[in-house]
């Protein structure tokens, strides 16, 4: 798992659920969601599973880039775990990011979500990781 996101899930290990949820909805808050030009809306790039109509953009560049775009408003578990995963892995290697385990929303939402919300941000790390493999 790449070094920062090690980080931010030991930081979040210290919270109680209160603290938890404050924190999720404050990352949630930070995300600013790209244009279509910057992560087209098109169905290779869209999250399956995922409530609030995520689409995943990876630039395999020198310094690569992560970029979702989260579409419905209303999507602040979606947001804060595109935040979560954007910082996370700034800066990281392939086999780093290859390496986050596909349940990774669970150390940041524990088992409080429905199994829908639950799957979809488990479909946004699976979505992360195959844009790296193919990307």
């Amino acid at each position: 798992m790449p070094p920062k996101l090690a980080e931010i899930v030991e930081e979040f290990a210290l919270y109680d659920r209160s603290d938890r949820l404050t924190a999720l909805v404050e990352i949630g808050e930070r995300f600013v969601n790209p244009s279509a030009d910057d992560v087209p809306r098109e169905p290779g790039r869209r999250v399956p599973g995922c409530e609030s109509e995520v689409f995943v953009r990876w630039d395999a560049s020198e310094t690569p880039r992560l970029r979702f775009a989260v579409d419905n408003p209303q999507g602040i578990s979606a947001m804060a775990m595109a935040e979560i995963l954007r910082e996370g892995t700034e800066g990281a290697d392939r086999e780093a990011i290859l390496a986050i385990p596909d349940q990774l929303a669970e150390s940041f939402f524990g088992r409080e979500l429905s199994m829908g919300k639950s799957m979809g941000l488990a479909n946004m790390v699976r979505a992360l990781k195959h844009a790296v493999a193919n990307g």
